[in-house]
């Protein structure tokens, strides 16, 4: 079975919208592991506007199941896996400004760069994971660097997949093969939701985890957290 690891950066952003704790973060990140999600992922950007640092080191404390920490690795950002020691850190290249993140890293123009800050993570026990667009070269410049695993960046599967599903899950499909030849594991996420989901699980084989969060806090709005992550469990059985 695919994990399911539900990124919580929406309700932090609703949170800080008023002031004060409501909703209470470190309750929502205990009550979707109790629904049954096997892991919990945030993404501090250095201007707090959603996930806190202090978040991050609240829920080391409190999550049970896997603990996946996203960002780019500047100085702050280092500091602060090494200080909660996560169980995954995915390293993604978004700039400070950005909205949400929108590529993957180029793994040969950055080489050096990563092949440093992984070495890092993985002396400190920490599993690694970079952010990839779906494209043989980097994939292999990701095994190169040493990283333990890749995420999929899956934007481009979901803005195609309504017009076109298989060309759509194409050059994932054959990213997954490529990533598992070299014995990377493969994750994925960014727009994937209920509606495309069970055939990205179906078409993309050796897929060990997905991290999904603003489709999953905003069909739950409207279908109820516990429900949406036992539909989403269900789909990737």
């Amino acid at each position: 079975m695919t994990k399911l690891s539900v990124n919580i950066n929406k309700i932090a952003t609703l949170r800080n919208a008023r002031g004060g704790n409501v909703p209470d973060l470190l309750k929502v990140a205990t009550d979707i592991e109790s629904f049954g999600a096997q892991g919990i992922t945030i993404h501090p950007r250095p201007d707090e506007r959603h996930i806190r640092y202090q978040d991050a080191r609240d829920l080391s404390k409190l999550v049970r199941t896997e603990f996946n920490i996203e960002g780019n690795p500047n100085d702050k950002f280092i500091a602060l896996v090494l200080e909660t020691k996560p169980t995954q850190v995915t390293l993604v290249p978004d700039a400070v400004d950005a909205i949400t993140s929108n590529a993957g890293w180029d793994t040969i123009a950055n080489e050096v760069f990563l092949k440093d800050v992984i070495q890092t993570f993985k002396q400190n026990g920490i599993r690694t994971s970079i952010f990839v667009d779906p494209v043989k070269s980097m994939i292999q410049g990701a095994a190169k660097i040493g990283c333990d695993r890749i995420e999929l960046y899956t934007e481009n599967f979901a803005k195609t997949y309504t017009k076109n599903p298989s060309l759509a899950v194409q050059a994932y499909t054959q990213a997954a093969e490529t990533a598992n030849d070299l014995s990377l594991g493969i994750n994925a996420g960014h727009d994937l939701s209920l509606d495309n989901i069970e055939y990205f699980k179906k078409q993309v084989p050796h897929l060990l985890e997905v991290s999904i969060g603003h489709a999953l806090i905003c069909e739950s709005i409207y279908l109820g957290l516990e429900n949406v992550v036992n539909m989403y469990l269900n789909k990737l059985k």
